[in-house]
């Protein structure tokens, strides 16, 4: 497996996870969707995009991943063996929501 192949397989896994631990310990307030995960800084940082619905409950939902992030970071530690693992960051990415008309799927 090439470094590329092992990259993209730990972002990926990065994003599931990521997933995971959003549906356990967010709240009902908004729905929060993780889009991708993108690696900065040669993979010592991982930015994580997210979704979240409606809108304006996006300043608090982001502010509790903020809180969050070292229990994620624990988390990564004890669901995966990515070493060393990555300083992550949720980053706002409504876009695809609000390009896609209503009944219509965003497009990849």
């Amino acid at each position: 497996m090439s470094s590329t192949e092992r990259s993209g397989r730990g972002l990926s896994i990065i994003a599931h996870e990521a997933a995971q631990f959003i549906r356990r310990e967010a709240g009902n307030d908004s729905l929060i969707t993780v889009i991708r995960a993108e690696p900065v800084s040669r993979g010592e940082r991982v930015l994580i995009f997210v979704s979240i619905f409606p809108e304006e409950k996006a300043r608090a939902a982001l502010a509790f991943l903020e809180r969050q992030r070292e229990a994620f970071s624990d988390h990564l530690k004890t669901h995966t063996r990515l070493r060393p693992l990555p300083r992550v960051e949720f980053v706002l990415d409504n876009r695809e929501s609000a390009e896609a008309p209503i009944g219509e799927s965003p497009k990849s």
